[in-house]
């Protein structure tokens, strides 16, 4: 089961207040991103907010379960997200914590 656009509309919506947030759908279902940190991926209608030292401080009692089948294990959100203020705190601090991504290397091109 896919994540339905409107389910990622609305978590948008509810952290909308912790930076730019902006989602990209990527193999039926959506990475979401804090300026250009990746943070949460949801799957068939669930948030899973990537893991950091931060993010479990912040939420104490952690459900962790992997987005899909193989992948490592991410904070999964089962209903907080509904709060607001709450979510978009989770949000602010694992994004803090991340790294910027790496500058993604320019493909030189072929002289023939």
């Amino acid at each position: 089961m896919a994540t339905d656009l409107d389910f990622i509309k609305f978590l948008v919506d509810q952290i909308e207040h912790a930076g730019v947030i902006t989602y990209r759908k990527m193999f039926g279902e959506y990475v979401v991103y804090s300026g250009s940190k990746v943070i949460a991926l949801v799957c068939d209608n669930q948030l899973y907010i990537k893991p950091t030292e931060a993010g479990r401080s912040y939420i104490g009692d952690v459900v962790e379960a992997p987005p899909y089948p193989g992948a490592k294990l991410y904070f999964l959100i089962e209903d907080k997200f509904e709060d607001r203020e709450w979510i978009s705190g989770l949000v602010r601090a694992t994004a803090k914590e991340l790294p910027e991504p790496k500058p993604k290397k320019k493909k030189n091109k072929r002289k023939k």
